[in-house]
C-alpha cells in the first residue's frame, strides 16, 4: 500500500500553508468556502485520513481493535465475539464494538471511523463490503481480518477466516440422502449472498452425487434485507409450506433460525417432525438442542472463528506472515431427522 498522506502533502499540492489545510479539513469558517471545498476534495482524492500522521509514527500502538458485527442479538455473532474477546483480553487488547446492520455503506463508514480513531486492527463479521469500495478500503492501513465475509473482495486487501460452507452443505444433504430421502428441499437467504451461494452449491452437488437433480420448486430463497434472527425465523415459517406442496420429505436450511421457523410452520400445519418431514439446520447455535424436537444441524466452530481472527491480527501486528483460514464443519445428529419410510 502507499504511504499515508500527510497535511504537508496536501498543502504542497494545494499551494497553501499547513495551517490552512488543517483549518479547511476541520471546516473552519476562517477559511473561505471555496478554498475549504477545494482542499477537502483534494484530500479525498489523495486518500487522506485524519490520523495519517499518527499512524505513520513507528511503534505507535493504542492496544485497541475495532470489531464490526451485523447484529448484537444474533446467537452466532455472540459466540464469535466471545472468541475474539478471549484472545484479545489475554493480549491486553481492548475492543471497540460497532454494528453495521447488514449495510455495506454503514460498515464502510464504521471501518473508516475506527481507522481514524487509530485502532491497531479491525475485525468484521459477515462483511458485505465489496470490491466497489476498493479505493476506500485501500486507505484502511491497519491489519484487517474478515470473518465469514459475504461479498467478493480482492484477496490482496485483507485476510479472512471462514467456515467451509460448501462442504457443510454437502454433509447435511448427504446425511439426509443416506437416510433414504430423495426429495430434499433448501431454504436459503439473499442477505448473506456468498455463504448462501456456497451452501446452495453444496446442496445441489450433494444431490447430484447420489443421482438426484434438484428441482426448482424444492428451492426457496428468502428475500430479506436485514440481518436479524427474528426475520430468519419468519422466513423459514413463511417459505416452508411451498416446499411441502412440492412434495419434499426433508429440508436443509441455511441456518438454525430458518430451521426453527420451519419447525413452527410444521406445528401450525399439523405435520410431525421427523415422521413427516426431516429438518437440518446450520450453525449449531446453543439453543438448537433445546427446541422440540432437538435440531439436527451442521456445527460451525463459532468460538474458534473469533479466536483465529484475533490471533491473525496479533500476528500481523508483529509483522509475521499470516495465511487465510477455512475451518471444517461437522454434523450434529439430533431428533429432527429420521429414516424415510414412505412417500411424502
Amino acid at each position: 500500500m502507499d504511504q499515508s498522506v500527510s497535511l504537508q502533502d496536501i498543502a504542497r499540492i494545494a499551494g497553501v500553508s499547513h495551517t490552512t489545510v488543517s483549518r479547511a479539513l476541520r471546516d473552519n469558517p476562517v477559511i473561505s468556502l471555496i478554498v475549504r471545498k477545494r482542499i477537502q476534495e483534494l484530500a479525498s482524492e489523495m486518500g487522506y485520513t485524519p490520523n495519517a500522521i499518527a499512524q505513520s509514527l513507528k511503534g505507535k500502538r493504542t492496544n485497541t481493535i475495532g470489531l464490526v458485527v451485523t447484529s448484537i442479538s444474533d446467537p452466532f455473532v455472540g459466540r464469535v465475539v466471545r472468541g475474539v474477546e478471549e484472545v484479545a483480553q489475554k493480549a491486553g487488547i481492548g475492543i471497540l464494538l460497532s454494528v453495521s446492520n447488514n449495510n455495506p455503506d454503514q460498515e464502510m463508514q464504521v471501518m473508516e471511523f475506527l481507522h481514524r480513531h487509530r485502532v491497531d486492527g479491525i475485525i468484521t463479521v459477515s462483511s458485505k463490503v465489496s470490491v466497489e469500495y476498493r479505493k476506500r478500503l485501500e486507505r484502511i492501513k491497519v491489519p484487517t481480518v474478515l470473518i465469514n465475509q459475504q461479498a467478493e473482495t480482492s484477496g490482496d486487501l485483507f485476510h479472512s477466516v471462514s467456515v467451509d460452507d460448501y462442504n457443510g452443505a454437502r454433509l447435511a444433504v448427504g446425511f439426509l440422502a443416506n437416510l433414504g430421502h430423495q426429495a430434499i428441499g433448501y431454504l436459503g437467504v439473499t442477505n448473506r449472498p456468498l455463504s448462501n451461494r456456497r451452501r446452495l452449491e453444496g446442496y445441489r452437488d450433494a444431490l447430484a452425487a447420489v443421482g438426484i437433480n434438484a428441482r426448482d420448486q424444492w428451492i426457496k430463497i428468502a428475500n430479506s434485507v436485514n440481518y436479524d434472527e427474528e426475520d430468519d425465523v419468519q422466513d423459514g415459517k413463511t417459505l416452508l409450506p411451498a416446499l411441502i406442496q412440492a412434495g419434499v420429505s426433508a429440508v436443509f436450511c441455511y441456518n438454525d433460525m430458518i430451521a426453527i421457523g420451519a419447525l413452527i410452520a410444521c406445528r401450525e400445519l399439523g405435520l410431525s417432525v421427523p415422521q413427516r418431514l426431516s429438518i437440518v439446520g446450520f450453525d449449531n447455535v446453543p439453543f438448537a438442542q433445546y427446541i422440540t424436537p432437538p435440531l439436527t444441524t451442521i456445527h460451525q466452530p463459532k468460538l474458534r472463528l473469533g479466536q483465529i481472527a484475533m490471533e491473525m491480527i496479533l500476528s500481523m501486528l508483529t509483522g509475521a506472515t499470516v495465511d487465510d483460514a477455512v475451518l471444517p464443519t461437522e454434523i450434529v445428529v439430533r431428533e429432527s431427522t429420521s429414516i424415510f419410510e414412505g412417500s411424502a
